[in-house]
C-alpha cells in the first residue's frame, strides 16, 4: 500500500472546483492505484460490537465485516479509526452507553482493519469526570498522534467541553495531561479537527442547539474563534457525529449522524467550508451505521483498463447481454456468434483516456462518436469540444462485483453511474443495494468486431 494518510487531519490543498451537482468532479486516482475509504460504526441495532465497511469513492460503502470486534466488557461507541506510522491500524472508542458513567476510552489494534485485538481502557484523568465520550484521532502536521475527546464532570454531567490528549509513545499506550481546547468552550461535544496549511479547522456539535459548528484556530488547543452557527450549511438540527475527509477531487466531504430522524448523512465543500451540497442520505448504511469517522488510503491495484483498444462489454449479471448503440442509444441486448457483422460493430467501441481526466476513461463508437449521458440516457455524439461534453464523456472505473468487471462512475456527477435498466443504459445515483452494483457492473472481453 502506498500513503498513510490517517483519519482527522493534515491533508492538501482544495481544487477550486464549484460545489453543486453536476459541475463536481469526481477524480479518478492514478493507474494501478485504488482509493480505498474505510469506516468501523456501531449499530443502530447494537452498541456491543462494530461493523468494518469499505468505499472506493467515499459513497457506495459494502460490508467488509460484520461484527468485526466486539471488545472484552463494556461496549463500544463512537469509533474513530486511523492507521499509525507502525503499518497498524488502531481504535478509539467510548467504552459505555449515554446512561452509564463513563470514565474511560476503549483502544483496539488491526493489521488488516479486519480482525482486531483488544488492547486497552484508559482512564482520562480529569478531576471529578463523569463522561469520556467520542474520541477523535487527530494527527499533526509535525507527525504527533493526538485524540480530542469529550468529557463532562460530576457537577454537570451534561456540559460537555473537548480536551486534547496527546501520545507520549510510539505504543500509544501513554498520554500527556488532558488540556481543554481554548475557545470551543463548554457544552460542545463531538470535536472533530482538520488543519489546511497553519489553520485548524474544528467541526462541533452545540448540545444545546443541537447544530453542528465550526471554528478555526492557528494552534490546535486554541484559542479558537467560533464562526458558524446554528443551520449555517444547510444540515439541519439534531446532527452530530461530524467526520471530514478530503475526496480525491480537493473536496471536502462531512459525514454525520442524524440521530434526530435515524438517517446518516454526506456534504460537499468545494471552497473551503463556505458553501456545502444539501445533504444526502449515505446509501446503503444509512439507518444502520452510528457515529464513525473515515480512514483514507491510497493503495496498489485498483481497476486498469488499457486504452486505444477495442473491447466489448458484458453485463455482470445477464451475460448473454451486451453494450450495443441503437439508433444513438446505449442499450443491453443479446449478442453472440450468430449475431449480424452489423450488431457485433453496434457492441465494439474503442477505450480511450477519459476526455475530461486522463486516468478516467472515454469510449468512442466507429463512427468516432462518443459515449455520453444525456439526460441520464447513454448515448452516442460527435465531440463538440465543450468542457461540458467532456465531462459528460468521462466515467472513472471503480471496481465490479463479479471478478474482473468494472463499474463506471459519471465524471461530472459524482455517486452516479452507468446501469441498465430494462436492458437500456442509464446514469442513475447508487443506492447502495446488491443489485444495483451488478446492474452496473461490466465486464471488457474481446471486440465482437
Amino acid at each position: 500500500m502506498a500513503g498513510l494518510p490517517a483519519a482527522g487531519f493534515v491533508l492538501g490543498g482544495l481544487g477550486a472546483l464549484p460545489g453543486t451537482l453536476g459541475t463536481a468532479l469526481a477524480a479518478a486516482p492514478p493507474r494501478g492505484s485504488a482509493t480505498r475509504y474505510t469506516i468501523v460504526p456501531f449499530l443502530n441495532s447494537s452498541d456491543a460490537t462494530v461493523n468494518v465497511y469499505e468505499s472506493d469513492d467515499a459513497t457506495d460503502f459494502r460490508l467488509l465485516k460484520a461484527s468485526a470486534y466486539t471488545p472484552p466488557a463494556n461496549r463500544i461507541r463512537d469509533a474513530s479509526i486511523f492507521r499509525h506510522s507502525d503499518g497498524n491500524y488502531y481504535l478509539t472508542y467510548t467504552t459505555h452507553t449515554w446512561q452509564d458513567t463513563s470514565t474511560t476510552i476503549g483502544f483496539a489494534r488491526s493489521s488488516d482493519r479486519v480482525n482486531w485485538t483488544f488492547l486497552y481502557d484508559y482512564t482520562v484523568p480529569i478531576a471529578n469526570l463523569s463522561r469520556a465520550w467520542a474520541p477523535e484521532w487527530f494527527v499533526d502536521s509535525d507527525g504527533s498522534v493526538n485524540i480530542i475527546v469529550s468529557c463532562s464532570t460530576a457537577n454537570d454531567q451534561w456540559i460537555f467541553t473537548p480536551y486534547l490528549l496527546k501520545a507520549t509513545n510510539s505504543a500509544l499506550t501513554a498520554w500527556s495531561a488532558p488540556v481543554a481546547l481554548s475557545g470551543i468552550g463548554a457544552n460542545h461535544i463531538d470535536t472533530f479537527i482538520v488543519k489546511i496549511g497553519s489553520t485548524y479547522h474544528a467541526f462541533t456539535k452545540n448540545e444545546t442547539a443541537k447544530y453542528i459548528e465550526y471554528a478555526t484556530a492557528t494552534a490546535l488547543t486554541g484559542p479558537y474563534t467560533i464562526r458558524k452557527t446554528g443551520n449555517w450549511a444547510g444540515w439541519g438540527g439534531t446532527r452530530e457525529g461530524a467526520a471530514l475527509i478530503q475526496l480525491d477531487n480537493g473536496a471536502w466531504r462531512i459525514f454525520f449522524d442524524g440521530y434526530g430522524d435515524g438517517s446518516y448523512y454526506y456534504s460537499d465543500s468545494y471552497d473551503t467550508f463556505a458553501t456545502w451540497s444539501a445533504p444526502k442520505k449515505l446509501p446503503g448504511i444509512s439507518g444502520t451505521a452510528r457515529h464513525f469517522t473515515v480512514l483514507k488510503e491510497t493503495v496498489s491495484g485498483g481497476v486498469n483498463l488499457s486504452t486505444n483498444i477495442t473491447r466489448s462489454f458484458q453485463s455482470a449479471n445477464f451475460t448473454t447481454r451486451y453494450w450495443q448503440e441503437q439508433s444513438s442509444l446505449l442499450n443491453l441486448p443479446v449478442v453472440s456468434g450468430s449475431s449480424s457483422t452489423a450488431e457485433k460493430q453496434a457492441s465494439t467501441f474503442t477505450v480511450v483516456p477519459g476526455l475530461a481526466d486522463g486516468n478516467g476513461y472515454s469510449f468512442r463508437n466507429a463512427a468516432g462518436n462518443y459515449l455520453r449521458h444525456w439526460d441520464f440516457r447513454a448515448r452516442f455524439d460527435a465531440n463538440n469540444g465543450s468542457s461540458t461534453f467532456a465531462r459528460d464523456a468521462t466515467y472513472i472505473a471503480r471496481t465490479g462485483t463479479a471478478s474482473g468487471s468494472i463499474r463506471f462512475e459519471s465524471c461530472n456527477y459524482p455517486g452516479y453511474y452507468l446501469r441498465h435498466y430494462s436492458y437500456q443504459l442509464r446514469v442513475d445515483p447508487s443506492d447502495g443495494t446488491a443489485l444495483f452494483r451488478q446492474d452496473s457492473s461490466f465486464v471488457p472481453v474481446t471486440a465482437w468486431a
